[in-house]
């Protein structure tokens, strides 16, 4: 009898938590569903109502319109320079700082350690206004450069902070052995910690890139010109003071959202070993 209730119980839960996951799932895909069905959508039947899931007659102009008059190849060009560097500059001189945090000690090291996680805590808007100093003092201002170093100063420390974990997690014996056969500390780095570290390297990269590629308030403040405009800009600006273009809004958006998409995609696994990679202390 106490089996029987036991047995009850546990379907009872189990089927609470799959209608919880189901909820979750349709919470999560249906502003995406509806995003894709108003990107097939004529504009005057973005304005319909009632409104209509399935378009009543689907057109892929919004799709052909950004590409055409929003000159999105650019947007693309500039967001994808902009965001590779940072991501790849940021974890390579992340990593270096993560293992000389790791590896040696000295005095201040706890204070400069606190300090690179008290910069994350600081809001963005009121860094823009120094940048923009910065930047247009030394010419940097409206260039990808100027971008990429902006970026850099954001992702950096949360790039040491990761990649000092992952560091912690290697054994120092494999440094000391090394050093004994005569490899340099800087040999040590790249021939043993980084092929080590890959998979986390991957995880601080993917989110270093995904931080870059959706900002917005830093390419707002730090362009003007249209040569310089990245995707999410690009994107903001298609809502017009007295007019907004749905459909091209949400083509814009899609098509925005799949570098991200595409990443996760391809790279989930390395992803998930990254994370998990420093979730363990022995």
């Amino acid at each position: 009898m106490e089996s029987s209730s036991l047995h009850i119980k546990h379907v009872f839960f189990k089927g609470v938590i799959a209608v919880f996951l189901v909820a979750l799932c349709l919470y999560c895909l249906i502003p995406f569903a509806w995003m894709l069905s108003t990107s097939f959508k004529t504009e005057a039947e973005a304005f319909r109502i009632p409104p209509t899931w399935i378009p009543l007659k689907p057109t892929v102009d919004s799709y052909v319109g950004i590409w055409v008059r929003k000159n999105f190849g650019t947007y693309f060009l500039n967001s994808t320079i902009v965001s590779l560097a940072t991501a790849l500059l940021s974890t390579f001189f992340g990593a270096m700082a993560g293992y000389g945090f790791s590896r040696f000690f000295f005095a201040g090291r706890r204070f400069l350690i606190g300090f690179f996680l008290a910069t994350q805590m600081l809001p963005g808007v009121l860094l823009v206004g120094p940048y923009f100093k910065i930047l247009s003092t030394f010419g940097l201002y409206d260039t990808r450069i100027g971008l990429i170093i902006a970026f850099l100063t954001i992702c950096l420390p949360f790039s040491t902070w990761m990649m000092k974990g992952f560091i912690d997690k290697v054994p120092d014996e494999l440094d000391q052995s090394a050093m004994v056969d005569g490899c340099s500390r800087m040999g040590i780095f790249f021939k043993i910690i980084l092929p080590v570290v890959a998979p986390g390297m991957v995880a601080t990269i993917l989110f270093a890139f995904l931080l870059a590629w959706g900002d917005l308030l830093w390419a707002l403040c730090l362009t003007s010109s249209e040569p310089m405009i990245t995707v999410t800009l690009g994107i903001a600006r298609t809502v017009g003071e007295f007019r907004i273009i749905w459909p091209m809004l949400m083509a814009g958006s899609l098509v925005g959202g799949m570098p991200a998409i595409i990443l996760y995609i391809f790279l989930q696994r390395l992803l998930v070993q990254g994370l998990t990679a420093g979730a363990v202390k022995e």
